[in-house]
């Protein structure tokens, strides 16, 4: 009796841990998240978009379209973008989620990173796709967030494919082998630091 009552947790610990909605996505009042909606036809397209929620300046820019995906590419990335998210995610102590037919709530930064290989696999030839997956996989997350920066700024919509960011994205993730694409690791400057220096919710600290 004495270890079922040491396995179990108190209400009071119960109560600390963040109740969140998809993957990790805080469940309070219009959070600014992102959204995978995947379509039930097998041949529909799967779209991202972020959410600005309370963020936003106005209900005319709350919701931001980013990227719409063949459903063949979305497959071949959304088996390890699970994997990874739920990774993160239970190194916090939350709850782990599975990509379903629908909406598809994603916490900002985990969306974030998730646009950054859409982004670079929306044109890339299929074969190539796996070692993108595997490049993006290699990226720290605050890389990630600092591509998606830099490509949001530019060419972060949805009619932006094939322009800008957008292909540097896809050749540097997807025709640029992993060793070399590792290699400079200490290329980040304090500048640019500071520029990455985003609100981490539920995964560092800071604010955007």
């Amino acid at each position: 009796m004495a270890k079922a009552a040491a396995n179990t947790k108190s209400p009071k610990a119960r109560a600390q841990v963040p109740h969140t909605l998809g993957f990790g996505v805080p469940a309070t009042s219009d959070p600014h998240h992102f959204k995978v909606v995947i379509p039930k036809a097998s041949t529909g397209k799967v779209s991202i978009s972020e959410h600005l929620g309370l963020q936003s300046a106005s209900n005319d820019n709350a919701v931001i379209d980013r990227v719409l995906l063949d459903r063949p590419r979305w497959t071949a990335i959304r088996a390890e973008v699970q994997r990874a998210f739920n990774a993160r995610l239970a190194a916090r102590g939350l709850k782990p989620s599975a990509w379903k037919v629908g909406e598809n709530p994603v916490d900002r930064l985990l969306g974030k990173e998730l646009c950054v290989l859409a982004w670079a696999v929306e044109q890339m030839d299929m074969e190539k796709i796996p070692v993108a997956v595997r490049n993006w996989l290699a990226l720290r997350p605050e890389e990630r967030w600092w591509l998606f920066g830099m490509t949001a700024m530019s060419t972060g919509g949805l009619m932006d494919a094939g322009r800008g960011w957008r292909v540097a994205l896809k050749h540097a993730l997807g025709d640029v082998v992993q060793s070399e694409l590792l290699a400079p690791r200490a290329r980040r400057s304090n500048g640019v630091k500071d520029d990455i220096r985003l609100s981490l919710d539920l995964f560092g600290e800071g604010e955007s």
